[in-house]
């Protein structure tokens, strides 16, 4: 789901440091699927990643809760 960080020097990320990643994408991707439309000044300006959002369909719903509330443990 997140992207590593590109460049000649690309660092493996840990476990922690995807799981953190793939939190930081959920996060934002329900901020910005959650958001209002600004009624008559612009109404199509809701845009999220549908990559994210295949990844969450497919996603068990135990998982999802998990990741929604990882800053919760």
């Amino acid at each position: 789901m997140p992207k590593e960080p590109e460049g000649p020097a690309r660092k493996r990320l840990n476990a922690t440091e995807r799981r953190a990643l793939t939190v930081e994408a959920v996060r934002r991707f329900v901020e910005q699927y959650g958001r209002k439309a600004q009624k008559g000044i612009e109404p199509n300006d809701r845009t999220y990643d549908r990559n994210v959002e295949k990844t969450l369909k497919r996603m068990k719903p135990e998982q999802l809760d998990e990741l929604l509330r990882d800053d919760e443990k």
